[in-house]
């Protein structure tokens, strides 16, 4: 979706913009530890009923649930189109064939996959899983980038494709958050660390962050300038589908999904257990909450297939308070310091933003729902169209 926001806010600006969201993210999951430290408390849930009470802890649980849930919707819809691609480029494999049908490579990837591994109780076992995940970004990404080379002549530029800004800059700032958004899981992995301190959380987030913009600065310039104005939600549907080289592309593209579908129904599944069950889940009823949050998401990822306002929504109503709200409001309550240190100015306007870009991106998101070219063969795939 990095590209697709590029088109959203303009280049220039969409280029400034995720160093801006980069930084307030890398400032407020170091901010969230410091609240915990300074509450005594270690999940984003006690904070937040220590510092808001039980309103602000219910208000934080369902954005908590909502936002890696649909996180999980979305990773079903990318799985079903790219992976259906990948399979009609294998030979003998008919246009009508059962691998081709989006829904059967859902719920099959869904069962041998995302099940068993979401399953796990011990979020660390997904360590060897993260790190493949992250390999087949840094692949997908020299995909994108000789890509940007070798087919970018093929495809017209749009008109005003460099203009510094656009109107859908605040939607754009949804699709980025929804990309660097961890703060969900912050607690989690800070209490994973074999030792949880601030310096050297502070150390694992500026790596992680600094190591995520750069892959997503990269990413977002070479699939927008390839595909400027025509640049879809899923940058995976703008290629042709008699290219092989995006045909492993999507291949690495499905599996790095299919590897992070578990890291969001472990936060999702932490919710429902602290919310409804004290913390504690037994064997079955881990099981069998596991198993609802998989076949509801599945089921709405069967039915709706659109990626680009999937993103834009979960950006702007679940990501953008969990990155600039909460994290700041929490610390702002809990200080120590005098109003005018730097952490509590900082968070000041961090907070302001976010209240700004979740009112005004939900808006225009509602006023302007993008259009959604799912599945259609881009129009420069066939050459005798372009001239």
């Amino acid at each position: 979706g990095l590209p697709y926001s590029m088109k959203e806010a303009g280049f220039p600006l969409g280029v400034l913009l995720l160093l801006g969201v980069a930084y307030i993210t890398d400032y407020s999951i170091i901010l969230l530890i410091k609240g915990g430290n300074l509450s005594s408390t270690n999940t984003y849930q006690e904070l937040v009923r220590k510092t808001y009470g039980l309103v602000g802890y219910l208000i934080l649980s369902t954005l908590q649930f909502l936002y890696p849930f649909i996180a999980m919707i979305s990773y079903n819809i990318i799985t079903g189109d790219t992976l259906t691609k990948v399979f009609q480029r294998i030979p003998g494999v008919a246009p009508d064939n059962v691998l081709t049908d989006r829904h059967f490579i859902i719920l099959l990837t869904t069962i041998i996959f995302s099940l068993p591994l979401s399953l796990y109780r011990d979020i660390a076992k997904l360590g060897k899983v993260s790190l493949i995940s992250l390999i087949l970004t840094i692949v997908i990404l020299v995909i994108v980038m000789v890509r940007t080379v070798t087919f970018s002549p093929q495809v017209p530029k749009s008109e005003n494709a460099w203009i510094f800004a656009k109107s859908n800059a605040v939607q754009a700032v949804g699709v980025m958050s929804f990309a660097f958004i961890c703060n969900h899981n912050s607690f989690l992995i800070y209490g994973s660390l074999e030792e949880p301190t601030l310096k050297n959380w502070s150390r694992v987030t500026h790596v992680s962050v600094s190591l995520a913009l750069v892959i997503s600065v990269v990413f977002a310039a070479c699939g927008y300038m390839t595909f400027t104005g025509y640049t879809e939600g899923d940058i995976f549907e703008n290629y042709c589908r008699d290219d092989n080289l995006a045909t492993f592309g999507r291949f690495c593209y499905g599996v790095t999904v299919i590897l992070t579908f578990p890291l969001e129904c472990f936060v999702t599944r932490e919710v429902i257990a602290n919310v409804f069950f004290h913390g504690n889940l037994s064997t079955v009823f881990h099981i069998f909450v596991t198993v609802v949050i998989i076949a509801v998401a599945t089921g709405v990822s069967l039915v709706y297939d659109c990626l680009g306002i999937v993103l834009e929504l979960n950006g702007v109503l679940s990501a953008t308070p969990l990155v600039f709200i909460i994290p700041t409001a929490c610390y702002l309550r809990l200080s120590k310091e005098r109003w005018n240190h730097s952490d509590n100015l900082i968070s000041c306007l961090i907070l302001a933003v976010g209240v700004l870009v979740m009112t005004v991106g939900f808006v225009l998101t509602i006023l302007h729902p993008q259009e959604c070219s799912h599945g259609k063969e881009m129009f420069y795939c066939f050459p005798s169209n372009v001239s």
